[in-house]
C-alpha cells in the first residue's frame, strides 16, 4: 500500500520546522500481519511512520512492499523487534538509523526471558543465552527465573512459590495478556502446560515473584535522525470491552537529551529508583549482547509489595519496537522539532474501551471498531512541562 503524504492528511516533510530536504523512504512494516484497515494496531503503526517521515524530512512510502522499487534508501517502522543481524542487514537495516524500533541477535533476546537468570546455570537454554546480563540486573529486575523446558520451568516456579504468590509469564505475551497468577505447584503445571512447546523452546518463559498494590512506571529513549529524547512516566490501566483489565495509556515526561537530562527534571524519589533501574536494563543489554541496537527503547517498571509485605522495584521487560506509548514519544519529538530551545514536555497517550469522545485538541491515531478488541479510540496530547 503506496500512501501519499500530501493527500493522506500527514504534514509534508518540508512543512516541519527544521527538516532537511528528503533523503529517503519512510515505511511502516509488519511482515507477518501485513496491512489491515480495521486493526487499530495497523492503522497506528501507519500514522505513526507518516509522522516519523516528516521529522526526518523524508517522503513517506506506506506499508512496505516488497516488489516497490523505492527511490531512495528505506527508513523502517516495524511492528516487531528485527530478529537477527544478517535478516536486519538483508533489508538495509544497519544501524539505529535505519529504523524506529530495535535489532536483537536472537528471538528469545526481544523478550522479557532475558530478565532472569535460569533455574541452574546448566538448565537447557537456546543458542545465544548470556548468564552475564541477569547477573548484571539483579539487582534491577524482581526475584524470578527463565526457563526454555516445562520441567525447568516447574522446578523454577517451586523454588519460587516459596515467596509466596508467583506470576507465570509467557515470552511472547503482550501488554500483560496471556500471564498467570499461581498459588500452588497445581496450579503452576497448569500453567505451564498450556503454553506451546515451540515457543516454549525458542523464546521461554519467565516465572517470577507477584506483587500486589502495585504502580508501573515506564522509562524510555528515542532517536529520530539528530533529535534524542528519553522520559520517565507513569502507565494506566483501561477495561476492554471483555471486560480483561489491560494498558490503558501512559503519562510521560519528556526530556531532550539522555539519561542525563531526564534525571535533572523533578520527580519522586520512587521514579528516580524507576529510572536508574532502566539504565541499568538497557546499559546491560548492549554490554551482554552483541549485535543488540535500537532507536527505540522502553523499559516498564513495577513497584509493590511482595508477600512479606516488602516494597520491592523492578525492570519487568524490555520493548525495542513500536509500542503503546511511541505516539506520545513522536509527539514530544515533534514539539522539540519545532522549538529547539524547548527541553521538556508533558506528553501522554490514551486508549478508550467502548464509546468514547477525544479532547479536539488530541491527535487520534484510532477510533472505531477493532477486529480483535472490538470498538476502541487511541489518541495523544502534549502539553508543555511546566504545566505538568
Amino acid at each position: 500500500m503506496q500512501i501519499d503524504p500530501l493527500t493522506s492528511g500527514y504534514p509534508a516533510p518540508d512543512a516541519v520546522l527544521g527538516a532537511c530536504p528528503a533523503t529517503g523512504v519512510v515505511v511502516s512494516y509488519a511482515p507477518a500481519e501485513g496491512y489491515n484497515p480495521s486493526s487499530h494496531e495497523c492503522v497506528t503503526r501507519v500514522k505513526l511512520a507518516g509522522k516519523v517521515a516528516a521529522l526526518k524530512g523524508c517522503s513517506f512510502g506506506g506499508e512496505f512492499d516488497g516488489h516497490a522499487a523505492y527511490t531512495g534508501a528505506l527508513y523502517y517502522v516495524p511492528s516487531r523487534t528485527i530478529v537477527g543481524c544478517d535478516a536486519a542487514a538483508a533489508l538495509g537495516i544497519r544501524s539505529e538509523d535505519d529504523l524506529f524500533g530495535g535489532v536483537v541477535p536472537y528471538a528469545f533476546a526481544a523478550t522479557k526471558t532475558i530478565t532472569h537468570p535460569l533455574v541452574e546455570r546448566r538448565a537447557h537454554a537456546p543458542r545465544g543465552w548470556s548468564h552475564e546480563f541477569p547477573e548484571a540486573v539483579r539487582h534491577a529486575v524482581l526475584e524470578g527465573y527463565a526457563a526454555f523446558t516445562a520441567d525447568d520451568a516447574v522446578r523454577a516456579g517451586a523454588r519460587l512459590l516459596a515467596l509466596g504468590a508467583v506470576r507465570v509469564k509467557p515470552a511472547l505475551a503482550l501488554g500483560g495478556r496471556g500471564q498467570t497468577i499461581v498459588n500452588g505447584l497445581a496450579e503452576l503445571k497448569a500453567a505451564i502446560a498450556q503454553i506451546d512447546p515451540l515457543e516454549l523452546a525458542r523464546c521461554g518463559v519467565a516465572i517470577e515473584q507477584n506483587l500486589s498494590d502495585v504502580s508501573t512506571f515506564s522509562v524510555g529513549q528515542v532517536r529520530i535522525a539528530e533529535l534524542v529524547a528519553t522520559y520517565y512516566g507513569i502507565q494506566s490501566l483501561a477495561i476492554d470491552n471483555r471486560g480483561e483489565e489491560v494498558y490503558g495509556g501512559s503519562s510521560l515526561m519528556v526530556a531532550r537529551g539522555g539519561f542525563d537530562a531526564v534525571l535533572a527534571l523533578d520527580m519522586t524519589v520512587d521514579m528516580r529508583r524507576a529510572v536508574m533501574h532502566a539504565q541499568t536494563y538497557d546499559t546491560a543489554a548492549h554490554a551482554c549482547f552483541p549485535g543488540f541496537f535500537a532507536s527505540r527503547r522502553n523499559y516498564d517498571i513495577v513497584q509493590g509489595r511482595d508477600a512479606a509485605g516488602a516494597l520491592r522495584c523492578g525492570v519487568l521487560e524490555q520493548s525495542w519496537r513500536v509500542g503503546g506509548a511511541s505516539g506520545a514519544e513522536v509527539a514530544a519529538l515533534e514539539r522539540f522539532r519545532a522549538d529547539p530551545a524547548l527541553h521538556a514536555v508533558r506528553a501522554w497517550c490514551v486508549e478508550v474501551y467502548g464509546d468514547s469522545e477525544p479532547p479536539p485538541e488530541a491527535t487520534v491515531y484510532f477510533r472505531g471498531v477493532d477486529e480483535k478488541v472490538d470498538r476502541i479510540t487511541k489518541y495523544t496530547m502534549v502539553e508543555p512541562y511546566a504545566y505538568a
